[in-house]
């Protein structure tokens, strides 16, 4: 693989893209770094080798220039994290911006204004691409947010570092990561999959059944697999146009021999609201006006006896509404049973919004082996798609 370790950074002026896309409050202070804490280790280890670093990301959705999305305002963060001050430049092409990069002496880091301000990132511009290739001697990609998007910074500039390109360290780990999960990890392997609906997941479950031994289906898609089944499911979420789709993914697992692994019971409410009457119910046999929001009590008894014998293990998604603290106990509890795992020597990849959030709610972020910092990259990962800013680094 191509790695910051396979390049020389010394007297090297290196272009990294990095995923700055962090929330912002009404003031611009940043309420959530994590992202900026990514990407630490590649600008570290660059500046430790002797080398300078012109960092560029995008910040929201813009409509051209917008006060808003200025990654300016993420400066005091960034200086506070990195503990150095960082130089900032308002152009992202042009004179200005390149005669601020060279003039860069090693160990220090420069960062431009948000690349989305310019509708050419989006687009994939070739000359624009060539602009942002001026700032810098070698090309980076630590942005796996964006590696699914073949965007002007995530794609097309590596075509104008042939010899000179790799991936930053948190992209590497991410690659790593999914391949454990995907082809190398140690058997047997688990995938988790929850959320609201099959139809998500279709291209996902596909991808993974050839690779995996075991499969837990939970969350809202769990009732369209109970009700193709001939369960009552009350008024639960579901897809009444997948369920053939369900039966035959039940089919498919059979042929590959997955155990696949549904909720047995679930903690159903009357309405949609976290102080709902809440009561258990099996989850076939869910009365006409109660919705299941949440696994039930046996089904954390089942799932943690699964998660027990695997020594790889991928989750997708939660297991029920946990956002409601009166119906976060299936996913907390799959949680902790994936924490006890990972700390009898399983791996344990967590990717996919709702599961990173879960974690983060629970504070188990620390206690898993790898925490996905790509949303739709990891799914189009998890689907067996080459991402195009993965290819363009390989090329």
């Amino acid at each position: 693989m191509n790695t910051l370790e396979s390049i020389p950074l010394h007297q090297e002026r290196a272009l990294i893209r990095v995923d700055f896309n962090v929330p912002l409050d009404d003031k611009g202070n940043v309420t959530d770094a994590t992202r900026i804490a990514a990407a630490l280790p590649t600008i570290q280890y660059i500046i430790s080798k002797g080398g300078s670093c012109v960092l560029m990301s995008h910040l929201g959705r813009p409509k051209g220039f917008d006060q808003k999305f200025s990654l300016k305002q993420i400066l005091p963060s960034l200086q506070e994290q990195l503990g150095q001050s960082i130089q900032f430049c308002p152009d992202v092409v042009g004179e200005k911006a390149e005669a601020q990069a060279a003039a860069l002496k090693p160990g220090e880091v420069l960062l431009i204004e948000n690349l989305r301000f310019h509708e050419e990132e989006t687009k994939g511009d070739k000359a624009f691409a060539a602009g942002l290739a001026k700032l810098g001697t070698v090309y980076v990609n630590d942005a796996f947010g964006t590696a699914h998007r073949a965007h002007a910074s995530t794609t097309i500039v590596a075509q104008f570092f042939p010899k000179k390109k790799c991936f930053g360290h948190l992209l590497a780990g991410e690659i790593e990561a999914i391949d454990k999960v995907m082809s190398s990890g140690e058997k047997p392997v688990l995938a988790i999959l929850g959320g609201a609906k099959v139809s998500s997941k279709i291209t996902i479950i596909e991808n993974i059944l050839p690779k995996v031994d075991h499969l837990i289906i939970g969350g809202g898609m769990a009732f369209t697999f109970i009700k193709a089944q001939g369960g009552k499911i009350g008024k639960s979420i579901c897809e009444d146009d997948k369920m053939p789709l369900a039966l035959s993914i039940l089919e498919q697992a059979k042929e590959h021999g997955v155990q696949i692994h549904l909720p047995v019971d679930v903690r159903a409410g009357q309405s949609f609201a976290n102080d709902t009457q809440q009561q258990v119910f099996p989850i076939n046999e869910i009365p006409d006006d109660w919705e299941g929001m949440d696994a039930g009590p046996d089904s954390e008894v089942k799932f943690d006896a699964v998660v027990k014998q695997c020594k790889t293990i991928l989750w997708n998604g939660p297991l029920g509404v946990f956002e409601f603290s009166n119906f976060a106990n299936g996913t907390r509890a799959l949680g902790d049973s994936v924490v006890a795992q990972t700390k009898r020597g399983a791996f344990s990849l967590v990717g996919g919004g709702d599961s990173v959030a879960a974690v983060k709610q629970f504070k188990l972020e620390n206690a898993v082996s790898y925490v996905s910092t790509g949303g739709g990259a990891m799914l189009e990962s998890l689907e067996g798609k080459t991402l195009p800013g993965i290819a363009a680094i390989l090329a």
